[in-house]
């Protein structure tokens, strides 16, 4: 329960920039966490994603500047990697908002930063609950058998955007170290000895996600648990090299391509302790 007389619950929308500068009015830190993030959802309904996460992402900035929120932190997703969706595009874009959103600033505050991930196990429009339900029927319907996904747990994520605000300077991406798992090990994992039916991916899905592509390589600074995707042009002055050492230039970080992987059982084992399975 969470009794604190600072906090609040406010009714608005993120689409509404007056609503968002009212709410942001001596605020410390913002975290900018919604998005219209179904994948058929947004190809289907392209103007609304539009709306949501790219006009959203401006009311969330504007709101910052005007009352100098000091510190602004943003969550992207993998699908803004090399973007094949509209839900990735308009993901890219916002990514690169609230990056260059620190060109208004100056010297001055906001800051915006941004991190970036994979997967929420058991998240709203998760795989999990669907297999979970599909087993009482002794088939899971996947979409390809090569699949893969970069997956982490609610409280590593949390974690992340935690670590972001005490290291953040403005612009930087902040990714997790985090492993890979196979869609079909993930199925196995729920519901060992069922069916497969494979259906083939939905319109705008990846086989794979990428979290740090060439590009972006030539900017990044891996720390013990985290890489640092630096922002390529310099608004401040910022020695990333106390903090880390750079990637070599040829780096991606695709989740296909990874050298941490979960098997079946460490994803059950996961799930039990996340409370999804049991």
């Amino acid at each position: 329960e969470l009794s604190d007389k600072r906090l609040r619950f406010l009714i608005g929308d993120v689409r509404d920039k007056e609503r968002l500068i009212r709410a942001t009015r001596g605020v410390d830190v913002l975290v900018h966490a919604a998005a219209m993030k179904q994948v058929p959802t947004c190809e289907y309904n392209p103007f609304d994603a539009v709306k949501t996460n790219v006009m959203g992402a401006i009311s969330v900035i504007s709101a910052a500047l005007e009352n100098k929120v000091p510190k602004v932190i943003a969550l992207s997703t993998d699908k803004a990697v090399n973007p094949v969706n509209i839900y990735g595009a308009t993901k890219l874009v916002s990514d690169k908002l609230f990056v260059h959103a620190n060109v208004y600033s100056g010297f001055d505050y906001p800051r915006f930063s941004l991190v970036r991930y994979g997967n929420v196990l058991g998240s709203r429009g998760s795989v999990v609950p669907l297999f979970l339900k599909q087993r009482e029927t002794g088939v899971l319907t996947l979409t390809d058998e090569r699949m893969t996904r970069f997956w982490l747990t609610l409280d590593q994520a949390v974690e992340l955007v935690l670590k972001g605000l005490s290291i953040m300077q403005g612009g930087e991406i902040f990714i997790p170290k985090i492993p890979s798992m196979k869609i079909t090990d993930l199925a196995e994992a729920i519901a060992p000895g069922c069916k497969k039916k494979f259906i083939g991916i939905r319109p705008g899905e990846k086989i794979h996600e990428v979290l740090v592509n060439e590009e972006e390589g030539r900017h990044t600074y891996s720390l013990e648990d985290i890489y640092i995707v630096t922002p390529s042009t310099k608004m401040l002055e910022v020695d990333y090299e106390r903090l880390g050492e750079k990637v070599p230039g040829d780096f991606i970080y695709s989740s296909d391509k990874n050298d941490w992987w979960l098997t079946p059982e460490e994803l059950r084992t996961i799930l039990i302790e996340q409370g999804l399975l049991s």
